[in-house]
């Protein structure tokens, strides 16, 4: 008995020494991202140069890393691009046990705005669920479904939710025409932004921590990419390839288009966001100049930074 015990120490005490001998294994480094092309950042900028107007991008591969950032970090205006903000915080509360896609929300005179959408031509005191009002903000991006929405949350929730997920930038100032203003509103040198702020950078930030399931959790971070899928108004990126499934939000002011969104296409899943600002004159058409750069933009970005 004696000897097989010391026998079994012995062994154990072999494979001790053999292990402690053995090399510690060297992790495999993350692939590096191929770099963006040349002739990318030329392209661009030979488009951008015949705009009237200053516009801002940002675009990642979401399945190789290669980044692509003309003035990605540069605060903008969002218009309704911001309603992706308080789409999370929707998500997010009702995932907490905080609201129900139930709660009953009330089409009031002081929640109406015109623009976008169809509640503002409908008759005070129609009720709808909070789940109605956030599919009606983000699919035909209705500006008083939008209110109703915020009158519920509040702005300053919303802006809570992007500080916790450590996106800076983006900020909603207040209800759609105004009222509810949050403190970031409240600040001056915010005011020149109206609905709100972000970057190209950030919007790209949020839409890939949805793609990737980081949002709330991976089932609610798909349903919120689902919602986005479901969009009407696409005049903007990508506005030819209508075959190919893709997840936007966008937005526009007399002076400004902004979209965003990701592209599931064949070359990979690209997230991009852009930011046409500051034009002379408005036009309210599908062939608006900053909608036509967009697509153009859009495609560039595809063939330079797909795979």
């Amino acid at each position: 008995m004696n000897r097989f015990v010391t026998a079994a120490a012995l062994a154990l005490m072999l494979c001790s020494v053999a292990r402690a001998q053995m090399p510690t294994p060297t992790p495999t480094p993350a692939p590096t991202p191929r770099p963006v092309p040349a002739w990318l950042d030329r392209r661009v900028r030979a488009e951008v140069s015949g705009f009237k107007g200053n516009v801002y991008l940002y675009a990642k591969n979401l399945d190789t890393g290669v980044v692509y950032d003309f003035g990605g970090d540069e605060p903008v205006r969002t218009a309704s691009t911001i309603k992706v903000a308080v789409m999370v915080e929707a998500f997010a509360r009702v995932a907490e046990g905080k609201a129900k896609w139930s709660d009953e929300l009330v089409l009031t005179k002081a929640a109406r705005y015109a623009g976008s959408g169809v509640l503002n031509e409908l008759t005070d005191g129609l009720r709808l669920s909070l789940k109605d009002a956030v599919t009606l903000m983000m699919e035909l991006s209705d500006n008083t479904a939008t209110n109703m929405v915020l009158d519920h949350l509040s702005t300053d929730a919303v802006n809570a939710r992007m500080e916790s997920l450590g996106l800076r930038q983006t900020r909603i100032m207040r209800r759609v025409g105004g009222g509810g203003v949050s403190k970031e509103g409240q600040v001056e040198a915010n005011r020149r932004f109206g609905l709100g702020r972000t970057s190209p950078r950030e919007m790209v930030t949020l839409l890939e921590k949805l793609e990737r399931g980081e949002v709330v959790s991976p089932e609610v971070s798909k349903e919120m990419i689902e919602l986005l899928k479901r969009e009407q108004g696409r005049n903007g990126i990508w506005r030819s390839l209508w075959r190919v499934p893709k997840a936007t939000k966008s937005g526009a002011l007399d002076a400004l288009r902004s979209n965003v969104g990701v592209i599931y296409h064949p070359r990979g899943r690209i997230a991009l966001a852009v930011t046409c600002d500051d034009m002379p004159e408005p036009e309210w058409t599908v062939d608006n100049p900053a909608y036509l750069l967009m697509s153009r933009l859009s495609e560039l970005i595809i063939d330079g930074l797909g795979k």
